[in-house]
């Protein structure tokens, strides 16, 4: 049977793409993947995930890796399709190119049915044949989607350092938890008058919330030629 583990990287990043991977294997291969350490992508270094991804490689059938860039993230959400939703549809799209027999897939914890019922929705007929499980911490549960899980994170890891090339800052994992990437989100918005690059998403929060202080700050600078003394 032709399994296929689904997973992303990069959901809840104020920098850079979310990467959506769907790996597919033959059933009696999952045992390979335990045997060359295969297990939830967030345990193992940048390293180790760079090793193994070269390791899934040779052992999975097909491979699918689709991006999603943060100005289009910003785009989607602004005409009201959620995180969720966009993810799905990324899910969907791998689905639909590699028509596996069975489909595990890392979901949300929150919103689940409506998850699984809008990655349906976008599914071809021959596609929804498969037989499907939906479960959070599937990452945690199933080698061929801890597998699918380090190949998206490999790839997230290969655009974010490109993108620190890019700026010529590190920016550090680029969460809003990182101090580094906070540094970065401000630096940016005080060189800018509070406008941000297509690789930031301005729909996010936290972004918002800088870019308003820096906007502020360059109106009352523009207000303050005006004031009579």
């Amino acid at each position: 049977m032709k399994v296929m583990g689904i997973d992303e990287a990069g959901r809840g990043a104020v920098i850079g793409p979310l990467v959506v991977c769907g790996l597919m294997i033959d059933e009696s291969k999952e045992k390979e993947l335990k045997k060359i350490g295969v297990k939830d992508s967030k345990e193992l270094t940048p390293e180790k995930r760079e090793e193994l991804a070269e390791k899934i490689d040779q052992i999975a059938d097909n491979i699918v890796v689709l991006h999603v860039s943060a100005c289009n993230i910003d785009s989607m959400r602004k005409s009201g399709i959620n995180l969720n939703q966009i993810e799905a549809m990324k899910m969907a799209d791998a689905i639909n190119m590699l028509l596996p027999e069975k489909v595990i897939i890392d979901s949300p914890s929150y919103n689940s049915s409506k998850f699984k019922d809008f990655l349906f929705s976008k599914l071809n007929e021959d596609a929804k044949k498969a037989k499907f499980v939906f479960e959070n911490y599937a990452d945690k549960n199933y080698p061929v989607v801890s597998a699918a899980s380090i190949i998206a994170k490999v790839e997230r890891d290969k655009k974010i350092e490109q993108l620190k090339k890019e700026f010529g800052f590190d920016f550090g994992v680029g969460y809003s938890h990182d101090a580094k990437t906070i540094e970065f989100l401000e630096k940016l918005a005080k060189e800018n008058k509070g406008k941000m690059p297509k690789n930031i998403r301005t729909t996010w929060d936290t972004v918002q919330e800088i870019v308003k202080k820096y906007e502020q700050k360059g109106l009352s600078k523009f207000f303050d030629k005006f004031k009579i003394s």
